[in-house]
């Protein structure tokens, strides 16, 4: 099992929790969106599900079952398919293929690929990715990288969230599509420091991280010590869209 492998498969380890703390997308996202036959690659727990079945019939291929089982509720209009999207094989061509904070996890040798592959001609693929980016309560994020360099030892020195305008949009060259198109939505949401707490223990670096337990317990204490018990954290999302190119 390669370490790509190893670290998706540990957001089913608490699929209650991932489905509580983790946070929605922009709504006027999803209007850039069309199709009335929809492939979602990695829903988790339907997020992202929820709204894409407002365009058309959604088919979501999910790797966890404990995940795929909150999205068919979350969802329930949503056919949710447990599999691996690097193994699985669409029984029909689709108007539009949605990945969803999860594009990053599947084999890059081959996702373009089979994207393509599940596409009718002309239709396109979505690639949605959300990046935490300079904001909010800015000294918070300032003042926890001290916590975070003494119990994550893979953390860079004096790290700091980059600005949403550096950050670079993201999206494979492929021959099997024509040139991406890049929209950019930037967002805020607020957090205690239980809620907070709660969507770290979300994230594939902190779940298998060792120290967990002691870098999350100085996080809360941060923020109910010296912030009030609130922080505002800032979000920046990109889609990435891409229509298939025709054959030769």
């Amino acid at each position: 099992m390669t370490e790509r492998e190893r670290l998706r498969a540990t957001f089913g380890t608490d699929a209650a929790r991932y489905h509580r703390a983790r946070p929605t997308y922009p709504a006027e996202l999803f209007a850039a969106l069309h199709g009335d036959r929809v492939l979602e690659i990695g829903p988790g727990t339907g997020q992202a599900t929820l709204p894409l079945t407002a365009l058309g019939s959604v088919t979501a291929v999910e790797l966890s079952p404990d995940l795929a089982a909150i999205a068919r509720t979350h969802a329930p209009r949503a056919h949710v398919v447990v599999a691996d999207f690097d193994e699985w094989e669409p029984d029909g061509e689709f108007d539009l293929v949605v990945s969803a904070t999860a594009f990053h996890w599947l084999d890059p040798d081959t996702r373009m690929a089979r994207c393509a592959r599940a596409l009718r001609n002309g239709g396109t693929l979505a690639v949605i990715s959300t990046h935490h980016v300079a904001g909010g309560t800015e000294q918070f994020f300032a003042d926890v990288q001290e916590l975070y360099e003494r119990w994550d030892p893979g953390t860079p020195q004096g790290f700091r969230q980059p600005a949403a305008g550096t950050v670079p949009f993201e999206l494979d060259d492929s021959p099997f599509f024509e040139p991406p198109e890049f929209r950019r939505y930037e967002w805020e949401r607020d957090y205690t420091a239980e809620t907070y707490v709660d969507l770290l223990l979300t994230y594939s670096n902190h779940i298998t991280l060792p120290t967990r337990d002691e870098l999350v317990a100085g996080i809360g204490r941060l923020i109910d010590t010296r912030y009030g018990g609130r922080i505002t954290k800032r979000y920046l999302t990109q889609l990435a869209t891409a229509v298939k190119a025709p054959a030769d």
